[in-house]
């Protein structure tokens, strides 16, 4: 099949939609007039598992510009938004593979159809395409240049994989890069996190306590988000460095299991598992809303949560209930999927510009170099990185200062001191 879409009638919208964060991502524009001249893909194939957004939508298309053939699947079943699936095949030709509301089956067929086409470089969101060709098509990763990781979750895996010695090709982790994870991870996912609990609930943030799991860059935007609207943010986190972090930075840190029974929210975003488990929703105060910002639907028991419940119900669009032996009533949003991009639009399409420049940037770094890497899992360059930051303050109008010879000599010398 050349797409599997919802509904090719939705497209003419989903343009609009894509022209509107065109407007806030110069970055990524600049980019695509370079491709369109330079040709850096030219007869390159490249297979993206990522959100089938808007802003994913402008990657696309710089990508194409660059004389790349793309291929598009979902890397979650409720982020898709079917009226861009619709617009990329319809206005720009691009073989998409995503209908929002896919059950598991149909998932992991769409992404057999973009690894069926043979890339030569993957992008993924999660690492589900990497996983793929590090199974069934192993076959195939001799003939490619490498791959590209957008996420936390994503480059965990692969790092666990090349740990273990069987990494079989180069990745860039994008999301390592610091105008990824310092802007997107915090900005994006702190302001899109409460627009998708607002969204679903349209609950009033202040006075109520909020419990955050996790403080990584993604906890850490959670948090300030929920503080600046009014709530009493309380931490828990795995890591003792960052849970002093959190202490230094002015929340409450303690377990789960001790703050689950005040919880009004409870919000995850660590990348591991069962973080709300059995006996975390046995604690939950009736009325606790729970949902997740991690990348995959482990982090709240989702199944045990079901068995626990003697009835459940949609409450809202993207809210259901589900009422306890005990007779306490607890509320999931977007099933324990990914609440900011199911319940709302995820991140603004201003801070995915640089998440998305890297991306492109380093499939362009991959075709030059990606032949002479070693199998692993690397940084996106500094000098890209760089790149990236300076063409964002140019896009919004703001200038910065530079080393003057003297302050560059000074600072690569070392006899000048006391």
């Amino acid at each position: 099949m050349n797409h599997h879409i919802k509904n090719i009638k939705l497209a003419d919208e989903g343009k609009r939609k894509i022209e509107w964060a065109s407007l806030q991502m110069g970055v990524l524009d600049n980019i695509e007039q370079r491709f369109k001249k330079e040709k850096p893909f030219k007869g390159i194939s490249i297979g993206a598992c990522l959100h089938v957004t808007t802003e994913t939508a402008r990657l696309m298309q710089a990508l194409k510009a660059g004389g790349a053939k793309v291929s598009l699947c979902a890397s979650n079943p409720l982020s898709t938004k079917d009226d861009v699936a619709a617009s990329l095949v319809k206005h720009d030709k691009i073989d998409v593979f995503a209908v929002h509301g896919a059950d598991r089956k149909l998932y992991y067929k769409h992404l057999e159809e973009v690894l069926k086409r043979r890339p030569q470089i993957t992008m993924d969101d999660g690492a589900d395409l990497a996983a793929q060709l590090h199974g069934k098509y192993q076959h195939q990763v001799r003939n490619m240049f490498g791959s590209t990781e957008e996420t936390t979750t994503g480059v965990i895996r692969l790092k666990a994989l090349s740990a273990l010695g069987e990494l079989k090709l180069p990745v860039i982790a994008v999301n390592d890069a610091q105008t990824k994870h310092l802007f997107d991870n915090r900005y994006g996912t702190g302001q899109s996190t409460i627009d998708g609990l607002l969204r679903a609930t349209n609950m009033l943030i202040a006075g109520k306590t909020v419990v955050i799991a996790g403080y990584g860059w993604c906890g850490k935007g959670v948090a300030m988000r929920a503080k600046g609207m009014g709530a009493r943010v309380v931490i828990t986190e795995v890591d003792p460095v960052r849970a002093i972090e959190a202490v230094m930075d002015g929340f409450a840190v303690e377990p789960m299991l001790k703050s689950a029974p005040i919880a009004d929210v409870v919000i995850t975003v660590t990348g591991g598992c069962d973080v709300v488990s059995r006996e975390v929703i046995k604690k939950l105060k009736d009325g606790c809303v729970i949902a997740n910002v991690g990348h995959f639907d482990v982090e709240i028991d989702v199944a045990s949560l079901k068995k626990m419940a003697t009835k459940s119900w949609e409450t809202r669009s993207h809210v259901r209930g589900f009422r306890l032996r005990s007779g306490k009533t607890v509320y999931l949003i977007a099933e324990g999927r990914l609440a900011n991009l199911a319940a709302a639009e995820g991140h603004p399409a201003a801070v995915m510009d640089m998440s998305f420049a890297g991306q492109a940037l380093a499939a362009e770094y991959l075709v030059k170099r990606g032949k002479d890497l070693e199998m692993g899992v690397y940084p996106l360059p500094e000098s890209l990185d760089n790149a990236i930051a300076k063409l964002k303050l140019k896009s919004m109008g703001i200038k910065h200062d530079v080393l003057s010879a003297r302050q560059k000599e000074y600072l690569s010398s070392w006899g000048e001191g006391t």
